[in-house]
This record gives structure tokens, C-alpha cells and sequence, in this order.
């Protein structure tokens, strides 16, 4: 059962030019330290950060809050599963957010797409629930 969907699109230039402006103050207030060292060993930095953006913008729309009601940037992370493929961990107001909306006897699973082709990244969130695994 799907319980939230979100999408965002971003200009990679924007991002950029917040950077130059604004620099670590602007980085330490959105994006957790994991994303932070994974952008800054990227060749294409403002797009990494871009996309994580979006994942962000598109994760708190499928929470249904926004970046309200406790939920903030820093809650929402984007990590890479052991396949290599994108994901979110959730913490704080993000994740209560997420145990609310997630039925009794069944477990939230969060798919995140990225993709980006300059100067627009986008990304895709949907949370679904499953069963609960027993045991």
C-alpha cells in the first residue's frame, strides 16, 4: 500500500550559486555529514548536492509535512544501500512522521530514485508499506 509520494525538481545551478554564497553555513544546516563527505569527493559537487536536495524536497512531500511539524532538512538523509542504490534514513521529527503514517503490523519502505541532466536534477520518493517480517 502506497503511503506517500513526492517529487522535486531543482536547478543544479542554484544550488550553486547558494554554495558560493553561503558555503558550510548553507551545507551544515541542510545535509547530514554522510551526504557531505560523499558530494565534496564528486567531481560534479553542486549536482551531488542537488540531487540529495531534491531527495529531500521529494521525501518530506511524501510525508505529507513539508519541512514543518518538526521535520527538518537534517532528518531526511540520502544513503546508499549496499547495491548502490539510493535511499533515505530517517531521524527525528522525519522519522515519528513516518511511524504515524505507517499501519499497525506492517513496516514503511522508502524508493528513491535521483537523476539529473543539467541543469535539472530531479528526484522521486514513494513509501510503501509491507507486512512486518515475523521473527
Amino acid at each position: 500500500m502506497i503511503l506517500g509520494l513526492g517529487s522535486d525538481l531543482i536547478d543544479i545551478r542554484r544550488i550553486e550559486q547558494v554554495i558560493e554564497r553561503f558555503g558550510d553555513r548553507f551545507l551544515d544546516r541542510i545535509f547530514t555529514d554522510a551526504e557531505r563527505q560523499k558530494c565534496d569527493r564528486r567531481s560534479d559537487r553542486a549536482a551531488s548536492y542537488a540531487r540529495r536536495f531534491a531527495a529531500k524536497e521529494a521525501c518530506s512531500k511524501a510525508l505529507g509535512t513539508g519541512f514543518r511539524d518538526g521535520v527538518f532538512w537534517r532528518d531526511l538523509g540520502v544513503v546508499n544501500l549496499p547495491s548502490g542504490q539510493p535511499s533515505m534514513r530517517l531521524a527525528g521529527g522525519a522519522l515519528r512522521r513516518l511511524e504515524e503514517i505507517t499501519p499497525a503490523g506492517m513496516t514503511a519502505r522508502l524508493d528513491l530514485t535521483l537523476t539529473d541532466e543539467p541543469p535539472i536534477a530531479q528526484a522521486v520518493v514513494i513509501i510503501t508499506a509491507v507486512p512486518a517480517r515475523n521473527g
